[in-house]
């Protein structure tokens, strides 16, 4: 990841500290390499999940991709307003995402469901260092934005966890 701080071009005004957005925007772009990776993740299932909850579950998943994808540009955006740069190509998405792929040619609905609960609670995780690291900062406005970033990927879990229930 190059910061603001490499790129006089790039350079956002800021008043958060340099010592403060590196490592913020560090975990906000980390943050942001997992939600386009559970985006496609959550897509994928939704394009190929079969079985008799078909239609409810092809139409949770595609609501759940649209507000993944809906956080995504604002996440990018928050990087660059506090002072630093974001990702660049689906190249620099894999160098920082820490959630897995599934390129599984089928996965049964029910496990579908349990894995993107699992990489949703993970995301959830990442969120909440990012959250640590924007009240370090003094950063007010990426702070408010995690809790509802948090909420969304919370309402995630637990529809997930209803959904796949026995």
């Amino acid at each position: 990841m190059s910061t603001a701080t490499e790129n006089r071009n790039l350079r956002t005004p800021t008043d958060i500290p340099a010592n403060a957005v590196t490592p913020l925007a560090r975990q906000l772009n980390v943050t942001l390499a997992n939600l386009l990776a559970l985006y496609l993740k959550t897509k994928n299932f939704h394009w190929h999940v079969s079985g008799p909850h078909f239609r409810d579950y092809h139409l949770l998943l595609d609501d759940q991709a649209t507000d993944i994808f809906n956080a995504v540009d604002e996440i990018a955006e928050r990087v660059r307003k506090i002072g630093a740069t974001t990702l660049r190509s689906i190249g620099d998405v894999t160098r920082h995402q820490t959630l897995k792929d599934n390129d599984a040619e089928f996965v049964a609905a029910r496990d579908m469901l349990l894995e993107l609960r699992e990489d949703n609670l993970h995301l959830v995780e990442d969120l909440r260092a990012a959250k640590q690291l924007a009240d370090d900062a003094k950063d007010n406005a990426t702070s408010a934005l995690i809790d509802e970033w948090t909420d969304q990927a919370e309402k995630r879990v637990w529809f997930l966890f209803e959904a796949a229930r026995p």
